[in-house]
C-alpha cells in the first residue's frame, strides 16, 4: 500500500498485520555481565514462541571469546521448542559460524555489517568492501544448504562518527545484496539517529525499488523516538520490525541510554490502534517481568513498570469516606 494512501489511515491499523522479530536474546543478552544459564535462555525463546512471535532471533554463533554470554548457541537452537508458524534464527559473522547456524537447524541466518565506513571499521575490523566479500561467502554456503539470508545494514539512518548516511549510499549496499539473492534486509538505526520524516523517506525509496524483498526495520529508543519512527515506517508502507523483550541492549555511543525498541511496548501501543500483531501481550509481558532475575538489574520496559493501559487500579481504601465527605459538601 502506497504511503499516500495510507497516510489518512496509519492512526487506524483495522486489522492490518504488522509482524514482530524479537532480538532480546541475541541482541539483549549479548551484552549482559552476567550469563542466563542455558536452561534459562531456552525457557524464555520457548514462551517467546508461545507468546505469538512471528521471528525470534535466538542466538549468534560467533567466537565464545567475542560474546562469551552466547558461548551456549549451539545447544540453546538445537533444544528450543519450535512453534509452527515462527521463525528461529541466529546472527553469523563468517562461514564457520553458518556452517554452525545449518547444522543446528537454524531456520535463517543473520548477516550484518555497516554502511558507515567508520563504524564498520570499528565494530568489524574490516573496510566494508572486506565485509562484503566475507559476506558473499556466506550467503554462498546458505545458498548451498537452502538456507534464507537476511543482512542487516548498520547506520542507515546516520552514524555516531560520521554523522549521516546519504539515502542513495544506504541503497547502494541494498543492492548489492539484493544482487546477491538475499531473501531479506534490515534496515539498523543502530544508535537511536533515526527521526520520522527520515525513516518514512528511506522506507518509501527501498519500497518503490525493491517491492518483493523482504524489509525489516531495527529501531533503538536511544532518544525516545523508536515508537515514532515504527510509526512513520507503517506510513511508508512496512509491516515488519525488530523489537528486543524488556527493552534489552544497549547503545555503546550513548552510555546509560537505553537499547532496542522494546517488544512489548510496541506491541502495546500498535494493539491500542487497531493494528494485529498476532502476539499475545500478556504472555510478553509476563517473559518480560521475569528478566531482572535473570540479569540482576531493572528493564527500562515502561509496560513492566506501569502495566497495560487497561490494567486498572482499585479506589484507595477510604474512597467511601472521600466520597462521604464531598457529597455532604454538595
Amino acid at each position: 500500500m502506497k504511503g499516500a494512501a495510507m497516510n489518512a489511515n496509519v492512526w487506524n491499523g483495522a486489522g492490518r498485520r504488522i509482524f514482530m522479530n524479537e532480538v532480546g536474546t541475541r541482541d539483549g543478552l549479548q551484552m549482559e555481565a552476567a550469563f542466563v544459564p542455558t536452561e534459562d535462555k531456552i525457557a524464555l525463546v520457548n514462551a517467546l514462541s508461545e507468546a505469538g512471535l512471528s521471528k525470534i532471533e535466538v542466538t549468534a554463533f560467533v567466537s565464545p571469546k567475542a560474546i562469551p554470554a552466547l558461548r551456549d548457541g549451539e545447544i540453546v537452537m538445537r533444544e528450543i521448542t519450535r512453534r509452527p508458524g515462527s521463525i528461529y534464527t541466529a546472527l553469523v559473522p563468517n562461514v564457520r559460524g553458518a556452517e554452525r547456524a545449518i547444522d543446528a537447524r537454524t531456520d535463517e541466518l543473520n548477516l550484518v555489517m555497516s554502511v558507515s565506513e567508520t563504524h564498520n571499521l570499528c565494530n568489524l575490523r574490516m573496510q566494508r568492501s572486506q565485509s562484503f566479500e566475507a559476506l558473499k561467502q556466506v550467503i554462498a554456503t546458505a545458498q548451498q544448504a537452502a538456507t534464507p539470508v537476511n543482512v542487516s545494514l548498520s547506520c542507515c539512518f546516520g552514524c555516531p562518527m560520521e554523522g549521516d548516511v546519504p539515502q542513495a549510499e544506504v541503497l547502494a549496499w541494498v543492492q548489492r545484496f539484493a544482487d546477491l539473492g538475499v531473501q531479506g534486509i534490515t534496515l539498523c538505526d543502530t544508535t537511536g539517529m533515526a527521526y520520522p520524516s527520515q525513516v518514512y523517506a528511506l522506507v518509501m525509496a527501498f519500497k518503490a525499488r525493491w517491492p518483493q524483498l523482504g524489509l525489516t526495520l531495527h529501531f533503538h529508543n536511544t532518544r525516545g523516538m523508536a515508537l515514532a519512527n515504527v510509526l512513520a515506517s507503517i506510513d511508508a508502507g512496512a509491516d515488519r520490525f525488530d523489537a528486543s523483550i524488556g527493552g534489552l541492549g544497549g547503545c555503546p555511543y550513548a552510555p546509560g541510554a537505553s537499547g532496542n525498541a522494546c517488544t512489548e511496548e510496541i506491541v502495546h501501543a500498535l494493539q491500542l490502534m487497531g493494528y494485529d500483531t498476532g502476539t499475545d501481550l500478556a504472555r510478553i509481558v509476563a517473559a518480560a517481568s521475569a528478566l531482572p532475575a535473570l540479569i540482576g538489574h531493572d528493564i527500562p520496559s515502561q509496560i513492566v513498570k506501569a502495566g497495560a493501559r487497561w490494567d486498572l487500579h482499585q479506589p484507595p481504601a477510604d474512597f467511601s469516606e472521600i466520597k462521604e465527605r464531598a457529597l455532604a459538601k454538595a
